[in-house]
């Protein structure tokens, strides 16, 4: 596969791979726990506890879609190696912050600030992309999308078994511990790749046109609403899922960190499985494919709702962890396949903007539920979500390109 070769070519790139692994899978592993732990050793309840989950959840989202692009122009400048190390350390300094700290005040204001100051994912990404060619890109961002995949999956699994013994402060200490490893290995086995002098001849390069990527009669508004569907459902349970496991299933939360990473595991797998199957696909066919595959996860969230067994249970989560390997990657592609050269990068950040729109309105939504709806039943409603979801994409102009232009899409 060219992701495997391209890294055994650029030693850098294993490196890039291992950090980011390391990293996200340390920030991972408090992920689940946050909401009990309000719960637990803070004595929020009811009205209190669903806002500070929703901040310590959508606070660091919010504040990393605004800042995100200030940290990416620095890079741009100063080179992306150093916004590394500045990521890495930033997460060390909240991490241990967030260790010490118990007042759910504290806590959300550093979360929020982590959000702010974090952004290693972007800097990953950026760092990558400058010691490659741009015909290597795809294999690249598929590499870190493997590594930040596996990270979900090895984070919650280890936060799980931690925090049943020791709380979530020894969680926060080893995640401290793990990215401050990071950035030795980041300083001396990441060379510093200093951007580009701009050309004369880019200087005074004629701007293309954009008249071309028109609205109206586009699929990109389509794409996005799309975009923002899929990811709400998604998030939608993450703010009460620690609580409905330990609540309404009696389980421990080591079953939340299996349950939790299950999900990111089947993604992993299924993703470029996904990627050659789409491929193949018409425009008809892949909105066809879309609707079913949110079909099927309403399916699964109301089979998990019923709570046969533990097994049938967390074969769910594995399921559905399957399903969402397709559908934002192919968003993603259709965006790109269906959009000018000359707008790219517009295209695709508002597809990312987009994404961060809907995380934030599932983790809301869901924080709100909490307060509506019986926790035994909140997962029908994430059910009731993918079934809007597959509606909506029926009457949404979510594929508008010919069948030349299907051969070059990518889904990686």
């Amino acid at each position: 596969m060219a992701m495997f070769s391209l890294l055994r070519r650029y030693p850098a790139l294993r490196w890039l791979w291992l950090i980011q692994l390391v990293s996200m899978a340390a920030m991972e592993m408090s992920g689940p726990f946050w909401t009990l732990h309000l719960q637990q050793h803070s004595g929020l309840r009811g009205t209190a506890l669903s806002l500070f989950s929703a901040l310590v959840y959508a606070g660091p989202v919010i504040t990393a879609m605004l800042c995100t692009p200030l940290w990416g122009k620095l890079g741009d400048k100063t080179g992306h190696r150093w916004m590394l190390l500045r990521a890495l350390a930033a997460l060390v300094l909240t991490q241990a912050w967030l260790a010490i700290c118990t007042d759910p005040f504290w806590i959300a204001a550093i979360r929020l600030l982590q959000g702010a100051i974090a952004g290693f994912i972007a800097a990953s990404q950026a760092y990558g992309s400058g010691i490659t060619q741009k015909a290597q890109r795809q294999p690249l961002m598929a590499a870190l999308q493997v590594a930040t995949a596996a990270g979900s999956v090895l984070g919650p699994l280890a936060g799980g078994l931690l925090y049943g013994q020791l709380g979530l402060a020894a969680v926060n200490w080893l995640a401290a511990a793990l990215c401050l490893l990071c950035i030795p290995a980041a300083w001396f086995c990441l060379p510093d790749i200093r951007p580009p002098a701009r050309s004369l001849t880019s200087v005074h390069e004629p701007q293309q046109p954009q008249t071309a990527w028109q609205w109206r009669d586009s699929a990109l508004p389509g794409l996005l609403a799309g975009i923002v569907l899929i990811q709400s459902a998604k998030t939608l349970p993450q703010s009460y899922f620690a609580l409905y496991v330990s609540e309404v299933l009696h389980q421990d939360t080591r079953f939340t960190g299996l349950a939790y990473g299950l999900t990111a595991a089947g993604l992993c797998l299924a993703a470029p499985l996904w990627a050659d199957a789409f491929a193949r696909w018409n425009q008809a066919q892949i909105r066809q494919r879309l609707v079913l595959l949110c079909l099927a996860s309403a399916t699964l969230m109301l089979v998990q709702s019923l709570w046969l067994t533990p097994l049938v249970f967390l074969t769910c989560r594995l399921l559905w962890g399957v399903l969402l390997g397709a559908l934002l990657p192919v968003f993603y592609s259709l965006i790109s396949a269906g959009s000018p050269h000359s707008a790219q990068g517009l295209a695709l950040a508002l597809g990312n903007s987009a994404a961060k729109a809907g995380a934030l309105a599932g983790t809301a939504a869901g924080a709100l539920m909490m307060l509506l709806i019986p926790l035994h039943a909140l997962f029908y409603a994430v059910a009731a979500a993918y079934l809007l979801t597959a509606v909506c994409l029926l009457y949404l102009p979510v594929v508008q390109i010919s069948d030349e232009e299907q051969q070059h899409l990518h889904f990686s």
